[in-house]
């Protein structure tokens, strides 16, 4: 008889903290690890590593990182929820990339070009939910234990 893997998915709540999205790769990594999916690993941690630098960067409270099989492709979904509702306006829409000379501004169009799909949620506040919204990056990976 054959079984069948359950799906997973995985969520780490991290404080506002500088080494929150370092912490969070390596989370990362062992599931990715722990999944069987090392064709995934380098892409969905360059996707994990701007939206939580962005979150990090934008906001003020905390964030988490959900990682799920992706539905869109054969690989993973990386998420990164945290309180502020607003979409950044360069994940909405493809925005032309930064001037040269600018400092910040590339991480969102880099998570546009390597991911295979992209969202945004927003998300209301209701009873215990703390609302905000949640960018999430698809990348493939091969097949998976799941």
């Amino acid at each position: 008889m054959a079984t069948v893997s359950p799906r997973w998915n995985y969520t780490l709540h991290l404080p506002h903290d500088p080494r929150a999205p370092g912490i969070a790769r390596g989370a990362l990594r062992l599931i990715l690890a722990a999944h069987e999916m090392p064709e995934a690993t380098a892409t969905a941690e360059l996707l994990a590593t701007e939206l939580l630098t962005n979150s990090h960067r934008h906001t003020r409270g905390p964030y988490a990182l959900r990682v799920c099989p992706a539905l869109t492709v054969d690989g993973v979904r990386v998420a990164v929820w945290d309180t502020d509702p607003r979409v950044p306006p360069g994940f909405a829409r493809p925005n032309p990339p930064p001037a040269l000379d600018t400092e910040h501004g590339r991480g969102l169009p880099l998570v546009q070009a390597c991911a295979d799909a992209t969202g945004a949620s927003v998300l209301r506040e209701l009873g215990a939910s703390r609302g905000g919204k949640l960018l999430w990056a698809e990348c493939g990976g091969g097949a998976g234990a799941w």
